[in-house]
């Protein structure tokens, strides 16, 4: 028995099937049994899955990659900052007090970092260590600003280091103030901005950033619902229009504006119809921090101020700005660089050891002990350079990408091994897309595949559609060559921009009717490097500058390689000076956007053997073929035998005669010749064993195929194969279907997204539409004047449909008759899909026949009268899309017969035809017919294609035969490794069959599948109807089934096969049995002309006429592939246990290598065996830190617990007394007499109830702190409940108090500010900091970052989705009454943190509980539990074989829940509905609770219970 595998392969889910296949009379393999079947999924939450269907770029990595980014950034400040450490130690300039916290190589004893500026005393506070320089500071704000310091003002110390960086820079500061500042330096050192990460500019409009004072606000007397227009005037003559429902508060203040002026094409603005400027104001925003960067680097730049000055003088003039944010945005890194250099170099004059050579050598001795190459290098420079260049702004060079470029598919280099003498091979890399070679490649192979078409031509006196008319316009060797010359200077080309090319002569008027062969709106790169080199030039005024090729390669090279901006500069300025450029060249360049790093499919050594092949003109020489080429060329023409030319190449180059015929050749022709194979070639291979594919999976190099998601799939693909194949001993045939969405790119999966729900949105509508089909006129009732949908229907009426029939006509009767029809509420009479279709296509045609251009009566149209009509026969080419189809007359289609619609015109134009009722129309003629199509669907080009359509071209097959997108030629290269048999050297088996979505739907209707379906999910929807007391969710159909349904408003997105695991498993199932000439038949192989064997033989062997209908009408369907195929699906399908992807790896060992130079010298790869390297898999906790705080409460004690800790007790006087009487020894009954005796004096003291301090870290309940910006979601009981600060809390809640408890008002943007103008006031008369931001506090469960240091002392929350674990633990308990011992489960959620701990010590991922019980076993979301039932419980054991209908999958944890769902269940019918508002349930169908009976399976990725645990 041979044995065919079935592959429904999806997004995230892979179906599979196993059938036997025997040999027929005939000796043909047919198949006649199914061996087995599964659903393997891989979960994915929808948000992922949604995202990669509407083509947006994912990664499931990205988010991590960029917290590591963050990590990595912080980590190597703090190398830096430990190197400064040795270096400053070292030369005696760190303060005492802050020294002695380092170790030996500059990190923090115990993690305890001090502060450099404040050094803690005896008592614990802390001191303000540059204390001198802080007076000097406040000297100089009397003396410049008195102001600042007067009334007793406070002064922050910290603005004492912007104070010290502007003294720097002229007077001498001591060695701990130098200190200080350069540390401060590795803190905020600037941004290192590449080249190309600038914001791209949009050159419709400027933005700017602008800090203006306001001068005047005026109420404009508009309104903006409760807000009022204001008019706010500018101090530069500008007003900017602001609604607020407060008054504005402005004059006199400085706000900032982000300014939008709009810009013409030419750059000037453009102006309102008063003459006014366009510009519009908003408020700065975070994302606009490169606005304000650019505002503040150039006041810097106005100022000729460093950084550290320029800050100091602003706060000098006004003190109350905000330092971060307002003055310190991200400046680029030079501005400080700059400013440390100046300072350094003043300092050097003062402080010997700055200048002191054995000081240099000794500390570049202490940071480079092994190496001495960089010692050597750097031992002539000085300390200045070693503290700016080596440590503080160093920027190491970037990691090379070079492993993730493509290998060349066809070169290779060749070089010796040193120790062996043996000849190695290194593949050699793809070439840069933007290299100037790789783009006059790209061009050549452009020109070579471009067509031109006419749309309609006259051809012979027919009218043609699609005509290929490139000859006409490129008819000679001179033209291609014009139209390259041409294209070369271009960036990219669109069809409009192509077709207008001079040489063409197309007029504009007529340019609509012609087309090229590529999409039509998309642009096409021509020459980007080129075209971007000239663009340059020109801006250089060097439009004249001629230049070659070898001046192009140069300059590209220079621009593709350097990345900063100051190489960028040294490089251009010598390149320059080689070429004898002046400096306008550099000044140009130098903002030329960097190429992107993307590359092409050949190295730069195969293009060069490829493109003097591809040249034509005066561009192709003969010298430039390579040698081996040439005598390839010269062996093919002469005929003389070599083996290493195969007969398929000269087949391929039979027309070519001589050398001078070699030029202007396709790349697949080129590739031939020079390589004797198309590239694919070379990835050809034959896997002989299951464990093949386990030396792939392994040797596979993560992330090449670019899509995580796809990736992910295909691999997991390979493993669920090399399983079967293990299971069944042998895989002889492959059939497979790709998921569209797995097949194309990002922008095609956007595309069919977006049509998908335009086209469910449609179909909804016009359901609607139908049934709501309603007119006054005609007496029904419901009519909704409002209604869109009857708007629409009115606008029908209004084109003649409706009142091209007379009251008194019959029909009228029948379209009241249709419209009650879809008035009815049983669904059973409710808008099929047959009728939503007829309805569409009558909107599509404009309610005409498209053979007679009569008007289809809408009374008519959804009876026999009229039929849907294919255009292109099913007998002769099957297409059963809508662009297929049209609605005509039933008699005109049965005449039409098995005809072509253009072929069926020309043979009965102008024939009268009688209709059912009498009734005569007239064919079209040609010319009328024509013109009707033409004028119908202009916009509907690829059915207008079809209808003019004589005959069905070898070429429309092909095109939709051939899936060339790279993902399916990957899959289906793995898979052909598997049943390719020997010698086979196609790139896809023979016993490859490729089937899609048509294909199955077609045999899933035919073969009876759909009705298999229906009965494998009908107890869902009578479950339903249960729960609803309703009949809505089961109809029934013409022959008796109950089919499952559900109510119109509930449609929306709804699918039934979408809703259980098991429909990826049925599709396999059919797909395994479509056979070669299934296959064939049904994507249209057989129809081309030179096919083996035609479509009606064909037909004949494959399918069965059944009648459809009273009147004789029948339909051809494929038989089923045996008798009791149905029954057997059907028995497949239910004892199918879905099988899940676990990703349960929390963390894993790392493995890290390093380079260095081993003691031979040699450079070496070495594996780090220093630190435990663990990694974690899985996000840990969310981004907020938070602060724990001990919250005081007053409870009340007695006075025994009172005595253990006196200090809570509330009344001091109390304590007092009990404290000094605990001093005399005095015991609880001593002190009990003692206020017993004197109860005069104590009178309102109750020693039972003692109010006392209870603190919150005292007890179970935790709470925990962090900043929070205010907003409007601060309501009273959220101020009272939340907020630490009980001084803040006054504040807002009077704030809130004054504007009516609306937090919404209070709250705004312009509330905040009016309470901060008002704060004293609030403050009951208290000067107040602005409140901007406030620190709010939860109870809830946190957990410490660290156990060390700082990180022990914050705390986070875990991340959702971290509860991965619960453990079910049972124990032995006593029943008091019956004296048995019973069984008793407990369970708990495990912390994600706690889980990871237990896993570095090597323990199970569960802890014993509290009476030290072993967990019974660990639950995981996706893992499969049994339910058993009461019979199986009260027995023992589980009765086999196992009830597939009670297993469960685990969904989630929380606490002590569980939650759960059915095990094929994939989505719910009736969402938050059907098992609760969760969508998941702890309960089972039965109502028996899952976590207390059920048994976890082990199952494995075939779906096979291997073990009940």
């Amino acid at each position: 028995m041979k044995y065919r595998l079935g592959l429904d392969i999806g997004t995230n889910s892979i179906g599979w099937a196993v059938v036997g296949t025997s040999t027929n009379e005939d000796g043909k393999e047919i198949p006649s049994r199914i061996i087995s079947s599964g659903s393997r999924i891989i979960p994915m939450d929808a948000g992922s899955l949604s995202d990669f269907d509407k083509g947006n770029s994912i990664s499931k990595t990205s988010e991590r990659t960029r917290q590591r980014s963050i990590r990595r950034l912080y980590e190597r400040g703090k190398l830096r900052r430990e190197r400064l450490h040795r270096i400053l130690s070292l030369i005696g300039f760190l303060p005492e007090h802050y020294s002695k916290e380092l170790d030996r190589y500059g990190k923090f004893i115990n993690d305890n970092e001090p502060k450099i500026a404040w050094v803690k005393d005896d008592s614990s506070h802390y001191n303000f260590v540059f204390k001198d320089s802080f007076l000097e500071m406040i000297e100089d704000f009397k003396k410049n600003n008195p102001v600042i310091v007067s009334d007793s003002k406070k002064v922050p110390y910290d603005w004492t280091i912007y104070y010290l960086r502007k003294k720097a820079l002229n007077y001498k500061i001591s060695k701990e103030e130098l200190s200080w500042i350069i540390l401060s330096f590795n803190q905020k050192r600037g941004y290192f901005q590449l080249r190309g990460e600038e914001e791209e500019k949009d050159n419709t409009k400027k933005e700017e950033f602008y800090a203006l004072k306001v001068v005047d606000v005026e109420d404009s007397g508009d309104k903006k619902g409760n807000s009022v227009w204001y008019n706010v005037k500018l101090e530069n003559g500008w007003v900017y229009r602001r609604a607020s429902a407060i008054p504005l508060d402005w004059i006199g203040k400085t706000k900032d504006f982000i300014v939008t002026t709009e810009l013409e094409k030419d750059g000037t603005e453009k102006r309102d119809k008063y003459g006014e400027i366009k510009r519009s104001f908003r408020a700065p925003k975070e994302d606009d921090w490169s606005l304000m960067m650019l505002k503040t680097e150039s006041d810097i730049k106005f100022s000729g101020k460093t950084v550290g000055e320029y800050i100091y003088d602003a706060l000098l003039e006004n003190p109350e700005q905000k330092i971060k944010g307002r003055l310190v945005r991200t400046i680029e890194r030079h501005h400080y660089r700059d400013e440390l250099l100046k300072i350094l170099t003043k300092q050097k004059e003062f402080h010997k050891e700055l200048q002191d050579k054995k000081i240099y050598e000794r500390c570049i001795e202490e940071l480079y002990p092994n190496n001495f190459s960089h010692r050597n290098l750097i031992s002539a420079r000085d300390m200045v350079y070693l503290l700016v260049d080596d440590i503080l702004f160093y920027q190491r060079p970037l990691k090379s990408k070079k492993s993730l470029i493509d290998n060349c598919p066809y070169e290779k280099n060749s070089y010796t091994n040193k120790e062996t003498g043996e000849i190695c091979f290194a593949p050699l890399k793809c070439i840069a897309k933007s290299h100037p070679l790789f783009q006059e490649f790209r061009l050549w192979q452009f020109l070579s595949n471009i067509r031109i078409y006419q749309k309609d031509k006259l051809v012979d006196g027919k009218l043609k559609t699609d005509v290929d008319v490139t000859s006409e316009y490129l008819k000679s060797e001179d033209d291609y060559v014009a139209l390259f010359e041409w294209l070369n200077n271009k960036k990219n080309i669109k069809q409009d921009k192509f077709l207008s090319y001079p040489a063409f002569e197309i007029n504009k008027n007529i340019r609509n009717n012609f087309r090229w062969n590529y999409v039509e709106d998309k642009p096409y790169p021509c020459n980007e490097t080129h075209s971007l080199i000239l663009e340059y030039l020109q801006k250089a005024g060097l439009e004249d500058f001629v230049f070659d090729s070898t001046f192009e390669e140069s300059l590209w090279h220079i621009l593709y390689s350097v990345s900063g901006k100051e190489e960028l500069k040294k490089a251009l300025t010598s390149f320059a000076k080689r070429n004898s450029l002046d400096n306008t060249f550099v000044d140009a360049f130098i903002n030329i956007p960097p190429f992107e790093k993307s590359y092409g499919a050949y190295s730069a050594k195969a293009i060069k053997k490829l493109l003097p092949l591809m040249r034509m003109g005066k561009y192709w020489n003969e010298n430039n073929i390579d040698d081996t080429t040439k005598d390839r060329i010269e062996k093919i023409i002469n005929g003389e035998v070599d083996c290493n030319i195969s007969e398929q190449v000269r087949e391929k180059t039979k027309s070519l005669n001589d050398l001078n015929s070699f030029k202007g050749l396709p790349l697949w022709l080129a590739c031939y010749i020079v390589y004797n194979r198309h590239s694919e070639a070379s990835d050809i291979e034959k896997w002989k064993s299951p464990s093949d594919i386990d030396i792939f999976l392994k040797n596979f190099k993560q992330h090449s195929l670019r899509n995580p998601i796809v990736e992910q799939v295909v691999m997991e693909t390979l493993r669920t194969v090399r399983d079967i194949w293990k299971e069944i001993g042998h895989i002889d045939e492959i059939h497979v279907e790709l998921g569209r969405e797995m097949k194309n790119n990002a922008e095609s999966r956007k595309k069919i997204t977006s049509k998908a729900l335009e086209n469910e949105n449609t179909n909804l509508r016009i359901k609607a539409l139908l049934m709501e089909f309603m007119n006054p006129d005609l007496g029904i009732e419901n009519v909704r004047p409002y209604s869109q949908s009857q708007q629409e229907i009115f606008r029908i009426y209004e084109e003649g449909v409706w009142n091209s029939i007379s009251d008194k006509d019959p029909e009228k009767e029948e379209i009241v008759a249709i419209l009650k029809k879809f008035n009815e509420s049983d669904v059973k009479k409710r808008p099929s899909q047959s009728e939503i279709k007829r309805y569409k296509l009558w909107l599509e045609q404009k309610y005409c026949s498209p053979y007679t251009g009569n008007i289809i009566p809408l009374g008519k149209l959804f009876t026999p009268s009229y039929e849907i009509e294919h255009i292109i026969p099913q007998s002769l080419y099957f297409d059963d899309s809508l662009s297929n189809k049209v609605i005509c007359e039933a008699e005109v289609n049965k005449l039409k017969s098995n005809m072509l619609g253009y072929e069926f015109i020309k043979k009965h134009n102008g024939e009268k035809v009688t209709l059912n009722g009498g009734k005569t129309v007239n064919i079209f003629s040609t010319e009328e017919y024509e013109h009707f199509v033409k004028e119908h669907y202009s916009s509907n080009r690829t059915k207008m294609k079809k209808l003019l359509m004589e005959d069905i071209p070898n070429q429309f097959i092909e095109r939709q035969l051939n899936d060339s997108r790279y993902i399916s030629k990957y899959v289906t290269r793995l898979l052909s490794n598997i049943v390719r048999e020997e010698g086979e050297q196609e790139y896809v088996s023979k016993n490859i069959i490729i089937c899609n979505g048509s294909i199955t739907d077609r045999l899933k209707k035919d073969w009876g599948v759909n009705d298999v379906w229906n009965k494998i999910i009908i107890s869902r929807f009578k479950r339903l109807n249960e729960m609803t007391e309703s009949h809505d969710f089961i109809s029934v159909s013409a022959n008796g089934h109950e089919i499952p349904t559900v109510p119109f408003h509930l449609q929306k997105g709804f699918n039934k096969k979408r809703i259980d695991h098991r429909h990826h498993a049925m599709d396999a199932i059919v797909i395994a049995c479509a056979d070669r000439n299934i296959v064939n038949y049904l994507n249209n192989e057989s129809a081309r002309s030179d096919a083996k064997i035609s479509r009606f033989d064909l037909q004949r062997l494959l399918c069965t006429k059944k009648i459809v209908d009273e009147k004789g009408n029948y339909k051809w369907t494929i038989n089923q592939p045996w008798e009791t195929f149905s029954h057997d699906v059907y028995t497949s399908l239910s004892d199918i246990i879905v099988s899940f992807k676990q990703n349960l790896r929390v963390i894993n060992k790392t493995v890290n290598h390093y380079q260095h130079y081993n003691e031979e010298g040699k450079k070496v790869m070495t594996k780090q065996v220093k630190g435990d390297s663990w990694a974690i898999r899985k996000s840990m906790h969310k981004e907020t830190v938070f602060g724990e705080i001990n919250l005081r409460s007053i409870e009340t004690a007695t006075l025994k617990s009172v005595l253990a800790n006196p200090d809570s007790i509330v009344n001091k006087d109390l304590k007092r007394k009990i404290k000094e009487l605990l001093t005399l020894n005095y015991k609880e009954k001593d002190i009990k007499s003692y206020f017993d005796n004197n109860s005069e004096i104590w009178s309102d003291i109750d020693l039972k109830k003692i109010k006392v301090y209870v603190f919150s870290k005292d007890t179970k309940d935790r709470f925990f702190a962090t900043r929070k910006k205010l907003d409007e979601s601060f309501d009273r009981k959220k101020i009272l409940e939340s907020i630490t600060d009980s001084g803040i809390k006054k504040i807002l809640l009077r704030h809130l108090e004054i504007n009516g408890g609306n937090p919404s008002l209070a709250f705004s943007p312009d509330g905040i500010d009016m309470m901060n103008k008002n704060i004293k006031d609030l403050n009951n008369g208290k000067e107040h900091k602005p409140v901007i931001s406030i620190r709010w506090f939860e109870k809830s469960r946190k957990f410490p970052v660290g156990l060390k240091g700082s990180k022990a002392s914050k705390f986070v929350e875990a991340a959702k989705g971290t509860k991965l674990f619960f453990a079910v633990y049972e124990s032995e308990i006593l029943d008091k009454k019956t004296g048995e011992i019973k069984k008793k489960r407990s369970f708990t959620s495990l912390p994600l943190n706690l889980v990871i701990n237990r896993l570095k010590q090597g323990l199970p991922p569960a802890p014993d509980d509290e009476n030290g019980n072993h967990p019974l076993f660990v639950l995981s979301p996706n893992d499969l539990v049994y339910v058993p039932s009461q019979e199986e419980i009260s027995k023992g054991e589980i009765i086999k074989p196992i009830n597939k209908e009670r297993i469960y999958k685990m969904v989630s944890c929380e606490g002590t829940q569980c939650f759960f769902i059915k095990q094929t269940i994939s989505a719910c019918i009736v969402d938050k509905y059907e098992f609760s508002t969760s969508n998941k349930m702890e309960k089972s169908i039965n109502d028996e609770m899952i976590k207390e009976i059920c048994f976890p399976l082990k199952v494995n990725r075939l779906g096979k219970i291997e073990e009940i645990l």
